[in-house]
């Protein structure tokens, strides 16, 4: 990867088909046979937690080979405050160029932007093999637990950093997922249609 064949910018409206397109072959077959996140993506620019400031494509000659998104989103504490906090996602690099550094450059690029509009904190679910390259350790480490989820659980996928520095000193309590990630198994297959046809494969190590 050379630094100077890419820009990171916003997305912009007539991006939203191609970056739709863009995190579809992302994700497909990767944690399920076809995918979800072309149409969680979909959603998410119409909620009220999206942060357009926060909107972003990668490019490089012209075309689209990145994007990443951030939603504003809670922690509510164990003492009875609520914390607001970012949740991200999902960052999607195209296919020929995963595993190149290219995903680390948009997140870091990203996450610079977030830190620059005073974000305190970031949660998500994600890989520590590939974000903890980035800063990112296990939310538990904060005193922060994923909502719904049993205390015996695994939830090595429930990942966070601070953005500011002691942000989450001192408290404790449930991350709250936005509603607008939730999108239903019909909705997903209707959206799908719109798109050119992809086989849906059962692989390995799917978790879906």
């Amino acid at each position: 990867m050379n630094a100077n064949d890419y820009i990171i910018r916003l997305e912009r409206t007539e991006d939203n088909r191609g970056v739709e397109n863009l995190v579809r072959e992302s994700f497909w077959n990767v944690y399920r046979p076809g995918c979800s996140e072309h149409y969680v993506i979909h959603v998410l620019r119409k909620d009220p937690a999206f942060i357009r400031e926060l909107d972003f494509v990668m490019e490089q000659d012209g075309k689209l080979i990145g994007q990443n998104m951030f939603m504003k989103t809670i922690i509510e504490a164990d003492d009875g405050r609520v914390i607001p906090i970012l949740t991200m996602g999902p960052i999607g690099i195209t296919p020929e160029l995963k595993r190149k550094g290219y995903g680390k450059a948009l997140l870091d690029y990203s996450l610079e932007k977030a830190t620059g509009l005073g974000y305190g904190a970031v949660l998500f679910e994600g890989n520590i093999g590939f974000y903890g390259k980035c800063g990112f350790t296990y939310a538990r480490e904060f005193g922060i637990r994923y909502h719904d989820l049993p205390e015996d659980a695994d939830d090595s996928f429930f990942l966070g950093k601070e953005l500011i520095p002691g942000y989450l000193n001192d408290v404790t309590g449930v991350y709250q997922t936005p509603q607008g990630y939730y999108v239903d198994d019909s909705d997903v297959e209707e959206f799908d249609k719109s798109f050119p046809h992809k086989e849906k494969l059962r692989l390995p190590g799917q978790i879906f």
